[in-house]
């Protein structure tokens, strides 16, 4: 039986089941600690990977899961699938918390035969399976919603408005079990403006993995166009290969892009923060988002944001408000959006000013925490 709000959970065992480990480092990491602040038993489930060590060392139990990151194959899902169910079974846990979209689907299903109390489902965003654009792919995903997302006590998180009504309109989840989070947060003290204005070359900068359905083909093209007339313009993708995905952009396509002048790619970073604080302008082309927790760290900067007029981006900037949207898939209306950034940088300083105030009212870690913790104590759902 879960415990009343603000009680003490020292027998309540939470479980975290994310992929990859390094997105529970930058998006649940904070999640974690204050939950076994409450006095929860905190473990943390990932496929194997780097970060794992940085997930022991900051005082969580870890265990690994099989995980085929490419495609919506169930068939090659079944190890996935098998692991979490045996995990449960030996963990016995109060709660799993799934994060994305295979544990969250698999890891459901997992939950329901292993007889664990309650499931949080985090959808941050709706993935491939429905931004490939192709039906089939479409199909497939719905109906593996609809058959493996059932439990007799689940609440699932989703980050934009859109996907709320997505979700309702296909009847992929109880309406009783949705809830409305915005995002996972971000820390406004770490993430802040910078004190002094910069100097040198303007430096525009997108933080996301290196996919296509990210926009990265597009910020390319527009950096050709933009460098044509600002040729001291500096354009910079930080973030890391994901060679497993379909959309996933290969090192030799980005190292081409380098070699021509057009680029820099920084790869995978930890110093998100720093980076930000020496850039001009802030960037993300998504094709589609749950709540880009990368526009958040650059609103709560301060910085000027240049982002896709789609699910997840609005969520955050409203056009002329406190950023510019271009149209998804368009280097023209991007490398547009540049240049008036560039050539107004009074118009850049007021849409960052507000964009930093967006950050802090709406979207502060300490906010986005309490709503997510809240649902670890909520009465079980009525059947």
């Amino acid at each position: 039986m879960l415990r009343s709000r603000g009680a003490k959970h020292a027998k309540e065992r939470l479980v975290f089941v994310v992929n990859p480990p390094l997105f529970f480092l930058s998006h649940r990491l904070a999640l974690a600690k204050a939950a076994q602040a409450l006095g929860y038993d905190v473990i943390v489930v990932t496929p194997r990977g780097d970060a794992v060590a940085d997930i022991q060392a900051a005082g969580f139990e870890w265990h690994p899961m099989s995980f085929d990151a490419g495609g919506m194959n169930p068939f090659r899902d079944l190890g996935t699938l098998l692991d979490l169910f045996f995990l449960y079974r030996r963990l016995r846990p109060a709660i799993v918390h799934q994060v994305t979209i295979k544990p969250v689907l698999y890891g459901t299903f997992a939950a329901r035969l292993a007889g664990v109390p309650r499931v949080v489902n985090a959808v941050s965003g709706l993935g491939y399976a429905f931004t490939a654009g192709r039906p089939l792919v479409r199909r497939l995903g719905l109906l593996l919603y609809r058959t493996l997302m059932r439990h007799r006590d689940m609440r699932v998180i989703v980050q934009n408005k859109e996907d709320l009504a997505f979700f309702r309109d296909h009847r992929l989840a109880p309406d009783a079990a949705l809830r409305l989070i915005r995002g996972s947060g971000v820390d406004v003290e770490a993430f802040a403006p910078r004190r002094a204005p910069l100097t040198g070359p303007p430096v525009i900068v997108q933080t996301s993995r290196m996919l296509a359905d990210k926009g990265v083909r597009e910020f390319i093209a527009a950096a050709r166009i933009v460098k044509t007339t600002r040729p001291d313009a500096r354009f910079v993708l930080v973030g890391p290969l994901y060679p497993g995905n379909p959309s996933a952009i290969g090192e030799g396509e980005l190292r081409a892009a380098e070699r021509d002048g057009v680029v820099e790619w920084w790869g995978q970073r930890g110093d998100i923060a720093q980076i930000l604080g020496q850039t001009t302008i802030f960037c993300l082309a998504s094709y589609r988002e749950g709540l880009s927790k990368s526009v958040l760290e650059a609103a709560a900067c301060g910085l000027p944001i240049v982002t896709t007029d789609t699910s997840g981006c609005r969520e955050v900037v409203t056009d002329r408000e406190n950023g510019l949207l271009v149209p998804v898939a368009d280097a023209k209306a991007l490398a547009a959006a540049f240049q008036m950034l560039l050539a107004d940088p009074a118009l850049a300083a007021a849409l960052g000013r507000r964009a930093r105030v967006c950050a802090v009212e709406d979207f502060s870690l300490a906010v986005v925490l309490a709503q997510q913790l809240a649902l670890y104590a909520e009465p079980a759902l009525s059947h």
